[in-house]
């Protein structure tokens, strides 16, 4: 127990030295730019900045989703010559209403409806029902699974758009996160203005995909022929104008997947995408009868990128080619999977954090740390004597491997984020404590130092760890559970632990170890 080979110690060393150089990056500046230098950043309420949390508007998703419903099912019914005398969304209820006009035709419209019944939601089920009525109507009712999905598609889409169009702006270490189900939180240390915020992320992107004009003129002045409009092309895609018809041949909320990859014939890179079913019969249909034309992928009112054709494609996926780079692949690739499911969004609220009580939170917080380090130190140097200041020596080294940790994870440090640090130093400091408390006890049994000292650790290991193991799981219970603040403050535990038992269990036995060897006392001062 009390025995270390000296590649053990070594590497316990180690460790702590490992942990001394990745905590320097925060009090040292990086001696060259470029080079990885993590460092620990401040959160919101400690630097100062803006806050809002946003809402996915949920009946815009909704009708989106019974309009592009009505056009399919418009065009099912054509080919039967299945005509209808009503055929309406109705949001209320999340459905559309279709009433025959020959009730005879009950059959023959179901067969034709049915392959817009996709099984692409969770647990495989299907995303529509088709309730037939008795009096020659179908109702057409979204599942609920189906529209949950959606609203959690949806959100996270929205995160991939706000977040690429704040990295654009030059914003240091923004914030954003998903609360709930159709929320998202959205950070900004050190902009002060929440208007500004709402300029940055505009209004919520709509992916579109539609034919390339190619007989209209572009000449200045020039106005666009009818059923077309001039478009801004992406820099990426080549800058310019570019005119595109008005009419949505694809629309991005049938889109599933986009990866990036390369073309296993030619090696160049493409984006390989996929669409649901609906979409990839609608892709099918254009694609075959505009083979060698343009195809524009619209964002924003901005065309990101306008590939030929080469082939139909069919099937539901298929490759984008257009003399990509691996970035540019990518790029594309994570602009088609954010523009999936556009919606609206809208501020539920907004708060302004000053610089000045950043700076306050950061010197109370400061203060609150130093004493209570000071005191904790004072504490284990008065009852324990010369193994309370190797508890002392193994608490500094257990702050600098919680800051280590933290740094190698970049992680953001807030005001809850700092209690959970004076609270790892109490927890971190007991264990030392049960340590003391046993190896007294053994040593008033009259067990001589070194048998003190192996039954000490021995005992107290048990309860060390089966308390920080109950703490840990329930910390990672409040991380996975809970959100912003406290999700910081569960970080912040969980990795205090974890340095807590390396200092306690394995450090402190290493010195207390190498001090016997060198002193062979009689008597243990504890």
């Amino acid at each position: 127990m009390m025995y270390f080979s000296r590649l053990k110690a070594a590497a316990i060393l180690g460790v702590c030295l490992l942990g001394l150089l990745l905590s320097l990056p925060n009090v040292i500046p990086a001696p060259v730019a470029g080079i990885p230098w993590p460092t620990v950043h401040l959160g919101l309420d400690l630097r100062g900045g803006s806050y809002l949390l946003m809402e996915v508007d949920m009946k815009a998703v909704i009708k989106e989703r019974l309009d592009s419903l009505i056009d399919s099912t418009r065009q099912a019914l054509r080919p039967g010559a299945i005509f209808y005398q009503t055929l309406e969304a109705q949001p209320e209820q999340k459905r559309v209403l279709l009433r025959l006009r020959d009730p005879a035709k009950m059959d023959a419209a179901l067969a034709a409806l049915r392959p817009l019944v996709s099984h692409d939601g969770p647990n495989n089920t299907a995303d529509l029902d088709l309730l037939p009525q008795g009096d020659g109507s179908i109702l057409l009712s979204l599942s609920p699974a189906a529209l949950q999905a959606r609203s959690v598609s949806a959100v996270q889409q929205s995160i991939e758009i706000v977040r690429r169009r704040i990295d654009e702006t030059g914003v240091v270490d923004p914030q954003i996160t998903r609360q709930g189900d159709n929320r998202l939180v959205v950070q900004l240390p050190g902009i002060e203005d929440p208007n500004r915020i709402k300029q940055l992320l505009g209004k919520t992107a709509h992916m579109t995909f539609r034919m390339v004009e190619e007989t209209a003129t572009l000449s200045p002045g020039a106005p666009p022929p009818p059923g077309v409009e001039f478009l801004q092309m992406q820099e990426g895609g080549g800058g310019g104008r570019i005119a595109v018809r008005k009419r949505v041949d694809v629309d991005g909320g049938d889109l599933t997947d986009a990866r990036a990859g390369t073309n296993g014939q030619t090696g160049d890179w493409v984006v390989n995408f996929k669409f649901n079913s609906n979409g990839g019969r609608r892709f099918a249909d254009i694609t075959r009868a505009n083979v060698g034309k343009r195809f524009a992928i619209v964002l924003d009112d901005k065309v990101i990128s306008a590939p030929a054709i080469r082939e139909a494609i069919t099937g539901g996926s298929g490759q984008i080619s257009g003399g990509f780079t691996v970035t540019s692949a990518n790029e594309l690739a994570v602009l088609l999977r954010a523009g999936a499911l556009p919606a609206p969004l809208t501020v539920v609220e907004e708060r302004t954090i000053g610089p000045e009580l950043g700076a306050d939170s950061i010197r109370a917080g400061a203060i609150s740390l130093l004493a209570g380090f000071l005191f904790v130190i004072a504490f284990m140097a008065f009852f324990y004597g010369l193994f309370g200041w190797f508890a002392n020596l193994c608490l500094v080294l257990n702050l600098i491997m919680m800051l280590a940790l933290m740094s190698l994870l970049e992680a953001t440090l807030t005001l809850p984020g700092m209690a959970g640090i004076l609270l790892t130093l109490g927890m971190a400091v007991d264990a030392n404590i049960l340590i003391n408390e046993r190896i007294r006890e053994e040593q008033k049994r009259g067990r001589p130092p070194l048998a003190a000292l192996e039954h000490g650790f021995q005992r107290a290991y048990a309860t060390i760890f089966d308390s920080n193991a109950a703490t840990f799981l329930s910390h990672v219970m409040l991380f996975a559970f809970g959100s912003g603040p406290v999700k910081g403050f569960a970080v912040t535990i969980t990795i205090g632990i974890a340095t807590s038992m390396f200092t306690a269990w394995m450090l402190t036995r290493l010195l207390v170890a190498q001090w016997y060897v060198s002193t062979r006392p009689k008597l243990l001062p504890v």
